[in-house]
């Protein structure tokens, strides 16, 4: 029999463990898997001329970077909004990976990145960025895609202060503006990210489609943390 006190209350609710690292290892599963399928394969570049007018901006790089910190932090917030909300979110989660994972085979995007000129902090950050991340897999854009789903899965939760689903709403956006101004993406990209949440956020929470994780999330923590939980017990009782 499952703790629910147990189970639930928690920093990190136990319920959330197998949910959450599941986003990791579909993400990095679709990021990484795609690109060695369609490394060689014709890439298309979606620049559009709005994306030749925005300016570069290497400052930019710091909520680039940053966002990371935001995805974290909002992941556990609203994994910690009840065992039904969590298992609906990660299924969108999990979604949208897949709708991407099949653009990025079936459309390969490339995009071409400017020449940095300067030696500033912010520059070699951003040479950095361009170092390690190939530009392909742009379209859509993950870093919009999560920094959404970030403010998403706490839109309208009365039981978070309306200032900080504010300032969710107002980073989620900063990142997608970052994207732009570091080059890492274009506008189509930031666009199809933020869309490709929103359906699958859609499908997630007026559906069951939920309830198939759910199973799998259910029998991973029984088989897991209540076998660990007896195993203490009996050894308490030794």
């Amino acid at each position: 029999m499952v703790d629910k006190r147990r189970k639930n209350q928690q920093f990190l609710p136990l319920y959330a463990v197998f949910p959450l690292l599941s986003c990791v290892a579909v993400n990095s599963l679709v990021y990484f898997g795609t690109e060695a399928l369609t490394g060689n394969w014709k890439h298309y570049d979606l620049t559009l001329p709005v994306d030749r007018a925005i300016p570069l901006v290497p400052g930019a790089t710091v909520i680039y970077l940053g966002c990371y910190i935001f995805w974290i932090i909002n992941y556990i917030l609203i994994a910690r909004q009840g065992e039904e909300h969590c298992f609906r979110f990660v299924t969108a989660d999990m979604l949208s990976r897949i709708v991407s994972g099949i653009i990025f085979i079936l459309l390969p995007t490339t995009n071409v990145r400017p020449v940095l000129a300067g030696d500033d902090i912010f520059v070699k950050l951003l040479g950095m960025i361009y170092s390690i991340d190939e530009p392909t897999r742009l379209f859509p854009s993950i870093h919009c895609l999560v920094s959404w789903f970030c403010y998403i899965g706490i839109r309208g939760r009365e039981n978070i202060p309306k200032a900080y689903r504010a300032f969710s709403c107002i980073f989620a956006l900063l990142v997608c503006v970052s994207t732009q101004l570091t080059k890492q993406h274009y506008i189509i990209d930031a666009f199809g990210g933020i869309a490709i949440a929103e359906l699958t956020y859609w499908l997630a929470f007026h559906t069951q489609a939920y309830r198939g994780p759910k199973r799998v999330f259910d029998w991973l923590y029984r088989g897991i943390f209540d076998r660990q939980g007896k195993i203490s017990r009996k050894e308490g009782e030794a």
